[in-house]
């Protein structure tokens, strides 16, 4: 079966989250789309957008969607705007062996989340030359209506409402299915993950699960669930709790509860990171924290670029894109989005755009060229042994570009 993973027209509301990544890669509750999709049999294709089709290819080992193969089995259709969870499994296997084409469409807004096309129905498409993924989603749209448990991300917050929800069952299923053996009281680690002397634990909520090559430092605090990705370090005195989980190749410092944290993030020390999601190849610096409640304990608002949302959520702290970075004692204010390959400075009081020295305290805000990124790239992956591609320098000028829109409509007197 072929099995197409695919981009709608809706990614754009996830910005910044999912402007260096597919959102199919987006991680909650330890897991990506991706790990569950490939866990279907058959070839796996990607339809991304295309900046970031040599991104795909490299780094999640898909290639891009170009036609409809000639296999009996037909194709299986997965948005990558659907959220990762442990149901999937058994919910895209449902779907692979329909008879007939069917499609799982979201109730709030009639989006194909899933769709099973079988290959008589395929007859039109198949030896189209470039087809598109909108002519297979006007045939899953034409299809029998099948009730499956997925749901799909609209916004970024609802990745961490997603992740505090889903994180118990996601630590349950990788104990079934993973070699993770117990070294203490609801402690599991695999490989040679290491723990320091005098760390206090409390597994009453959940597990700690620490993956190959993770070390944790002496007198550390870690409440569960808590997922460690390999040859994550974290840091002395650092208190995880309340569902962390972080990618790998991560250093972990401070208080962190309640958050998602991508590989080769840096917040190594001190300082509070709660209820959030921080992209890839981020740095907060000493001091660093952000709030994730409001003083009059009201539910967040969330003021994206297109919609103010209405989130419901008590608890919310802040979106980083890639590449960002924070100052010492840089304070972010509650809900606050910032974008990729910008640097911050002091009181962060409003959305941050892409590719902004945001120091509004000093009076000193201004642009960030993309070549300053790129030499700052070079650096980063230096220190962590890491080839800079040219594809990851090409991204940092795509993204700029892709972002103008974002430069063009703050105030001014932000930028």
């Amino acid at each position: 079966m072929q099995v197409i993973c695919f981009e709608d027209d809706q990614v754009d509301r996830l910005r910044p989250i999912t402007q260096a990544r597919p959102a199919y890669a987006i991680t909650s509750a330890s897991f990506r789309l991706i790990d569950w999709v490939r866990r279907v049999p058959g070839k796996h294709n990607g339809a991304v957008r295309p900046y970031l089709e040599v991104i795909q290819e490299l780094d999640y080992g898909l290639d891009p969607f170009t036609a409809v193969d000639e296999d009996p089995e037909g194709i299986l259709m997965v948005n990558a705007r659907v959220a990762p969870s442990v149901s999937l499994e058994s919910s895209l296997a449902n779907l692979a062996r329909q008879s007939r084409s069917v499609a799982v469409i979201d109730p709030s807004d009639q989006a194909v989340l899933a769709a099973r096309i079988t290959a008589a129905d395929l007859a039109g498409v198949r030896g189209t030359p470039e087809p598109s993924t909108g002519q297979l989603l006007q045939l899953a749209s034409a299809a029998t209506i099948l009730e499956e448990p997925l749901t799909a991300f609209h916004w970024p917050h609802e990745v961490v409402a997603h992740h505090m929800r889903e994180m118990p069952a996601a630590m349950n299923w990788r104990l079934t299915h993973e070699d993770f053996t117990e070294r203490a009281d609801g402690i599991f680690v695999r490989g040679k993950a290491e723990v320091g002397s005098y760390a206090a634990v409390d597994t009453s909520e959940g597990p700690i699960l620490l993956d190959n090559g993770v070390r944790v430092g002496p007198f550390c605090y870690l409440s569960g669930p808590v997922f460690a990705g390999p040859h994550t370090r974290v840091i002395e005195h650092a208190a995880l709790k309340d569902g962390v989980a972080l990618g790998h190749t991560v250093k972990i410092g401070g208080e962190v509860e309640a958050s998602v944290i991508e590989p080769y993030t840096n917040k190594q020390h001190h300082g509070f990171l709660g209820h959030s999601y921080l992209g890839s190849w981020i740095n907060l610096g000493a001091g660093t924290c952000n709030s994730d409640l409001k003083n009059t304990y009201g539910t967040i608002n969330m003021q994206y670029p297109k919609a103010k949302v209405a989130t419901n959520m008590q608890f919310l702290g802040c979106f980083i894109g890639d590449y960002s970075k924070t100052a010492i004692n840089t304070s972010i204010f509650t809900g606050k989005v910032i974008g990729v390959c910008s640097m911050m400075y002091g009181f962060v009081t409003s959305n941050v755009p892409s590719y902004v020295n945001y120091a509004r305290l000093f009076g000193q805000t201004s642009l960030l060229p993309a070549d300053v990124m790129i030499n700052t790239q070079e650096r980063m992956f230096a220190r962590r042994k890491v080839e800079q591609r040219e594809c990851d320098k090409q991204l940092i000028r795509d993204m700029y570009d892709l972002t103008a829109d974002e430069r063009e409509s703050v105030d001014q007197d932000i930028l």
